[in-house]
């Protein structure tokens, strides 16, 4: 068992025995209190009745009628006294001071139920009448006094034994201790399982899962174990993503390389007239080598979330013009036509150069993959209440498959439909998605139902700087 266990175990142990100790206390002292405020006088209701009948009897049939009533040998009867102002009893019998002092404090509190009278007789005496302790304290048969009953306070005045509770705090401590045992494993026994989870993880291995140890819990320990299990789960698609990405970098770099060398040892035996043809390959080739390497760090700084100053206000509507303009010649000389109508004198804050590039991968994309003679379409669609730029690219190419769609913004994605007259590398579309999720937006692509492919992209406008634009007819 670990230090956990027993930090838990010795905390909970000291908390429950504390609070089991302090309660015995308070008892012992609430019994001390009550045995040392205790009264020595009867002050039940059925005591009261008695005193009230003997103050009634005396006051109106005299001492012997009173004598009479108690020696009619009733065992509550037996009980009362009835002492005058020499400290006599009426029945003779030995009186304590005591309790006699007792009685008189007693009828001088009580204003209630009367459990004490001070009775005037006919013979000019003042008789005090109490009954003194209750049944159980009183000296069985054959003690003093007369019947054989007398006060056992007044035989037995020594102090009495304190008593603690010692037998209730041990067993408690018992169950206390038994307790913070089960507690303590309670807790302790899910923690180990999540550090050795972690020191799996630590150690290169994400494959261990702590749902099935923990599924029949459902605490925050069991939350804290499905989040490290999301966790490794994230862990091992971003490092399956790393190892897919590497492969498939060296792959993309290794065919352009390959072809370098191959055309340099050509043009090591090659005639002088074919050496110019054999140049312009390698040339060829080492544009698409840098423009891949531009691309893997444009990829690699959104990755690493520092895609530059983010607090540029960027004119949309004059971006979208521009890039229209430029995207015509590369089109006409192609075959293909642009044709875009937008709208949008708004503003969005981000980096104008990676949403120009975001856009213009879109945008060419489209061009390449349409049929001749078609006509990629821009549309801008302003949300006013939602403070949203939709702006909707569409191409009448061959589409991409229903279950593509969703890929097609993957690293080095081509579609089956596009891969063999292809000569990107699939990394256009998912620098654009980097980038508009890097400006607040989203970017989703659709198939036309009458051929093509639609690519919308959502971007969040300001809403108290508009910019001014014309609408451009292109």
């Amino acid at each position: 068992m670990g230090r956990l266990f027993w930090k838990f175990f010795f905390f909970i142990a000291i908390a429950q025995i504390t609070a089991t100790f302090g309660v015995g206390v308070l008892f012992w002292i609430e019994n001390l209190e009550r045995n040392s405020h205790s009264s020595e006088i009867d002050l039940s209701p059925p005591a009261s009745f008695m005193i009230r009948s003997a103050a009634a009897t005396l006051q109106f049939g005299g001492a012997e009628a009173l004598r009479s009533l108690i020696n009619e040998g009733r065992e509550h009867r037996l009980k009362l006294y009835a002492v005058d102002e020499n400290m006599k009893d009426l029945m003779g019998r030995e009186v304590s001071p005591k309790l006699v002092e007792e009685a008189r404090a007693v009828l001088k509190t009580e204003k209630g139920r009367r459990v004490v009278e001070l009775v005037k007789a006919a013979n000019g005496h003042s008789y005090l009448l109490f009954i003194p302790a209750p049944p159980e304290e009183f000296v069985g048969p054959g003690g003093p006094g007369p019947g054989g009953r007398e006060p056992r306070r007044m035989r037995d005045r020594g102090p009495q034994p304190l008593f603690f509770p010692s037998m209730p705090i041990v067993v408690a401590m018992v169950a206390s201790m038994v307790f913070a045992l089960l507690l303590a494993w309670y807790f302790s026994y899910p923690i180990r399982h999540l550090k050795n989870a972690f020191a799996q993880a630590a150690s290169g291995n994400l494959d261990l899962e702590l749902e099935p140890v923990m599924s029949s819990r459902s605490d925050e320990l069991a939350d804290l174990g499905r989040d490290f299990d999301a966790m490794t789960a994230k862990l091992r698609t971003l490092m399956e993503s790393q190892r897919r990405l590497l492969h498939d970098v060296s792959h993309e770099l290794r065919s352009p390389i390959a072809r370098l060398q191959v055309a340099i040892g050509l043009a090591r035996v090659q005639d002088k007239d074919k050496l110019e043809i054999t140049l312009e390959r390698i040339e060829r080739e080492s544009v698409r080598m840098d423009k891949l390497v531009g691309e893997l760090l444009t990829l690699s700084r959104l990755e690493a979330n520092v895609p530059g100053s983010m607090e540029e206000n960027i004119a949309i509507q004059p971006m979208l013009a521009d890039m229209i303009n430029d995207a015509s010649f590369e089109a006409s000389a192609n075959g293909k036509h642009i044709e875009g109508q937008i709208d949008c004198p708004v503003e969005v804050k981000g980096n104008p150069e990676l949403l120009y590039r975001a856009i213009e991968n879109v945008l060419r994309n489209a061009i390449k993959h349409t049929a001749l003679d078609t006509t990629v379409q821009i549309h801008t669609q302003v949300d006013e209440i939602n403070k949203l730029l939709h702006l909707s690219i569409l191409d009448r190419g061959p589409g991409v498959p229903e279950d593509e769609l969703n890929s097609i913004f993957e690293l080095f994605f081509r579609s089956s439909r596009t891969k063999s007259n292809s000569s990107g590398h699939g990394l256009g579309l998912s620098i654009a998605r980097r980038i508009v999720e890097a400006h607040n937006g989203f970017i989703r692509a659709a198939n036309r139902k009458d051929g093509g492919l639609r690519v919308d992209i959502t971007l969040p406008f300001m809403a108290d700087e508009p910019a001014k634009g014309q609408t451009l007819d292109a």
